[in-house]
């Protein structure tokens, strides 16, 4: 799976502190424009995957920056669930309003191909980010990272944080959320190794992205599951409901929680103590993967690419980006490696995001 140059803010070096909290989050522009595409006299639109997503919305505020510091207009769509017809609906609208880009986070794997195909047919490019859609719905597909390497890690921490033994669950966001779902087949194949064989996936459930009913689902595997030892969420809602849960009961001493999270929203639960619920997490910078998903819709919309596998393309002071194939038969570019965030350094990343 190929990528290009990712942003040196990688690992866990801490970042300045006196960067934008997660909202107000300025990108940083390259000076030298000239090099990069030009969005100018162009409409781009970005689609999020539900209201009140705070990491859609940094995604989305990323690439608003981007866009209007070329001279771009964008137009921001937050659907009111993340049900794929609400999706459709704002797609199609765009169709009449003849922009000429839409990036989106899709909430169905399948269902917006034919909503995205007209688009498309209209001379509008598609991009997807954050949660794909098939390859014959999208040009580029902007891939945080691989799931891979998503599946790989997470189920290296829950290894490490039962001690290699023990029930755990699985936290999810939606049933046919593609990104979920691919993360989550990596961490079944994982766990047929031997090295994992002592460990017991009791179940998998489901928080629909939403807060309550992660909590919900958080509380329920704690009744059904007394002897559980770890719940991993590889959703920013899940992670944040389980830790409160886990904590809130006061048994953080004997459950912990991992999977991926915004630092703003976990600082609190962050520790490698019997006080707090998460010893450590992951996540990718979604500052960057709108700001990339920004460069590659103007590069596409000028003509600099046409999304085709080799093809490479400047975003700015991120550097350049090469264009790989994807295992869904389309195209992606992939952001970079999954970030920890623990006591170490949850401080300095909670004033970025």
């Amino acid at each position: 799976m190929a990528s290009g140059c990712v942003n040196k803010k990688q690992g866990t070096e801490a970042p300045e502190t006196d960067r934008a909290s997660a909202l107000d989050t300025e990108v940083a522009i390259n000076e030298t424009q000239e090099e990069s595409p030009s969005a100018k006299n162009g409409i781009y639109a970005i689609i999020t995957r539900e209201e009140e997503n705070i990491y859609n919305e940094i995604e989305a505020l990323s690439f608003k920056e981007v866009i209007e510091a070329a001279g771009g207009t964008c137009i921001i769509k937050n659907p009111e669930s993340d049900d794929p017809e609400d999706q459709i609906t704002i797609i199609n609208e765009l169709i009449d309003e003849e922009v000429d880009a839409i990036a989106i986070a899709g909430n169905d794997y399948d269902a917006l191909e034919p909503a995205l195909s007209a688009a498309m047919d209209a001379g509008i490019k598609v991009v997807s980010l954050d949660s794909n859609v098939n390859a014959d719905s999208r040009m580029i597909f902007i891939n945080q990272t691989s799931p891979q390497i998503v599946g790989e890690t997470l189920m290296e921490a829950v290894y490490d944080i039962s001690d290699g033994e023990g029930q755990w669950a699985i936290l999810s966001a939606d049933l046919k959320a593609d990104d979920q779902n691919a993360w989550i087949e990596v961490m079944k194949e994982v766990m047929e190794g031997d090295k994992f064989e002592n460990l017991e996936l009791v179940e998998i459930v489901y928080g629909n992205d939403d807060y309550v009913e992660s909590v919900k689902q958080a509380q329920a595997l704690l009744q059904d599951y007394p002897d559980l030892k770890v719940i991993c969420a590889p959703t920013t809602e899940g992670i944040m409901a389980a830790a409160r849960v886990v904590q809130d009961q006061g048994v953080a001493e004997t459950v912990k929680v991992t999977g991926l999270g915004i630092p703003s929203e976990m600082e609190e639960f962050i520790g490698n103590d019997d006080d707090h619920s998460c010893p450590y997490m992951y996540l990718w910078n979604p500052t960057e993967i709108g700001r990339l998903c920004g460069y590659a819709s103007m590069a596409l919309v000028d003509g600099s690419i046409t999304g085709a596998a080799g093809e490479v393309f400047t975003a700015g002071d991120m550097g350049d980006y090469t264009i790989g194939e994807a295992e869904d038969g389309g195209t992606e570019v992939v952001v970079g490696p999954l970030l920890k965030y623990d006591s170490s350094n949850i401080d300095e990343w909670k004033t970025v995001f």
